[in-house]
């Protein structure tokens, strides 16, 4: 930890001990009716769990990837099933330009005066099954994680048999069906403790999200009277690397390109032609180390530009939660960080990602030759003002004055002879920006109280996720603040293989989304 940061934390301390905190009977009386809720949710958490987990391991066991459309539509007609067994009529929601459905309805409360919408998606990462150490759709429960020595159990048959570091292996553990069985479970026990929804939820369930959603802002355009609301809440992200509960204020935006630098036309002989003949690989290296440093600083000029400036506030949210820095770095067995700030700081900076270079091959794959092409696979994480056409102006611009020849399609010969270096630029994804809700925002605040309350300790309230989700279109097409209100565990391999979900985190996010049914209501006057 740097030592402003250890500075800005003990003036926080100092300020929290030197101001008065008045409780008003409403405050407190709401705060113990969350409280005394959510341990009835609890209870009834523990007792039905093994419930819980085969509807969990039903739902996993079907494909979710998005370019499969049979077994995607097999997924939203889960959910719409699901959540019809809890009275509660869900439909599909269809793009005119096609591709998946997105699952939406809405659970009115009488007397209530907020709306929310809630938002998680279904679809998942593609899989290669061979990098799993059990199938990614045989949902297989451990007891622990796999690095930890985890070994293989039967779901349990009896409450109280499996321990909070139990998990449940399967794509789309934690990203992001765990939000979905989450909200399930909670309407079960609200109605098993006699509680009720104290605020009327439009659920809305993504089923691209990790394709990128490109009928998302259609949709949202086409249906965007169903979906107005006072707030919209992110179900989706990990918790704070620290295990404890975050509410996030916003994320930060991505685009994505791939790069391919040109050699010779054939591979050649590098004894023959070494030295002569261009490497593209080492043309792509040196181009890289143009663009980004080895601190993870940006090189490329005025790509800065636009960033919007982080705020006292900001500071001070950032300051007054916990440092996951010191576990991670022991965790990951990293021997450094790129740069000196702490994560939480170093997360509010725009970032350049390599996903990926692929040439030639390596080992046993290895070969003397000069490639014909290079390619490297970029990923950006932008932070606010920042947006998509901004960034792809910039980069081209500095490809053109480093003196590359840019095209977007295959060069053919005669291209490739006439320019000395030659750069394809294809931009995968046409990104969003990144989406920032304001620290103050009323909703906010009750939806800290609420799940602080629900769980006996504030949650952590982070400006910023380091990684991206699909707000800026919700924020554009229907003007309504988000919040991100994630529970799956830090660790939980997203993307990767052996994704999983921590049962801790399932029971927790179980009491997170009863406590906001119930008690949003009347924490948000």
């Amino acid at each position: 930890m740097t030592a402003r940061a250890v500075g800005r934390r003990t003036l926080a301390a100092l300020l929290a001990a030197a101001l008065p905190i008045t409780v008003t009977p409403a405050a407190a009386g709401a705060q113990n009716a969350t409280r005394a809720l959510a341990q009835k949710v609890e209870t009834w958490t523990r007792a039905n769990e093994p419930a819980v987990l085969r509807e969990f391991a039903e739902f996993l066991a079907i494909p979710n990837i998005a370019s499969d459309s049979a077994t995607i539509r097999r997924n939203a007609r889960w959910i719409v099933d699901a959540f019809a067994k809890r009275g509660v009529a869900l439909r599909l929601l269809e793009s005119p330009a096609g591709g998946p459905p997105a699952v939406y309805g809405e659970l009115r409360s009488p007397g209530a005066t907020r709306t929310v919408l809630l938002y998680a998606h279904y679809d998942g990462q593609p899989v290669n099954p061979a990098e799993w150490a059990t199938p990614p759709f045989t949902p297989t429960l451990r007891t622990n994680s796999i690095q930890a020595g985890g070994q293989i159990v039967p779901l349990p048959e009896k409450p109280g048999v499996a321990g909070d570091e139990w998990r449940l292996f399967a794509r789309g553990a934690g990203d992001d069906k765990a939000p979905i069985i989450a909200t399930l479970a909670a309407l079960d026990a609200l109605k098993a403790s006699g509680a009720r929804p104290g605020i009327n939820v439009r659920f809305y369930f993504d089923g691209e999200e990790e394709a990128g959603d490109p009928h998302l802002r259609a949709l949202l355009e086409r249906h965007r009277d169903l979906l107005t609301a006072d707030v919209l809440l992110f179900a989706d992200g990990p918790v704070h690397q620290t295990r404890r509960m975050q509410i996030v204020y916003g994320v930060r935006g991505t685009m994505g390109m791939e790069l391919t630098t040109y050699g010779p036309l054939r591979a050649l002989h590098s004894g023959h032609y070494g030295n002569w003949a261009p490497n593209p690989i080492v043309s792509l290296a040196h181009l890289i180390a143009r663009m980004r440093d080895e601190d993870g600083r940006i090189l490329i000029p005025d790509f800065l530009d636009d960033v919007r400036p982080v705020t006292d506030a900001d500071r001070r949210a950032i300051g007054a939660a916990p440092s996951p820095d010191s576990g991670l770095r022991a965790e990951l067995a990293l021997g450094r960080t790129e740069g000196k700030d702490p994560l939480a700081e170093a997360i509010m900076r725009p970032a350049m990602n390599l996903r990926g270079i692929r040439s030639g091959g390596v080992g046993a794959a290895g070969s003397n030759t000069i490639q014909p092409e290079a390619t490297a696979s970029v990923d950006f994480r932008l932070v606010p003002d920042q947006t998509p056409a901004r960034i792809r102006e910039k980069v081209e611009a500095f490809l053109k004055a480093e003196g590359w020849h840019v095209v977007h399609d295959a060069p053919d010969a005669a291209t490739r002879r006439a320019h000395p270096r030659v750069v394809r630029v294809d931009w995968r994804e046409s990104g969003y920006a990144a989406v920032r809700s304001p620290l103050d925002l009323p909703a906010a605040r009750a939806i800290v109280r609420t799940v602080g309350d629900a769980h006996g300790q504030p949650p952590i309230e982070v400006p910023i996720l380091g990684g991206s989700l699909p707000i800026a279109d919700f924020a554009e097409v229907l003007k309504t603040p988000v919040l991100v209100v994630p529970i799956a565990n830090h660790d939980d391999a997203q993307h990767a293989p052996n994704e999983h979900l921590r049962l801790r985190n399932l029971r927790d996010g179980i009491t997170t989304f009863a406590a906001i049914l119930a008690r949003l209501g009347a924490e948000w006057k």
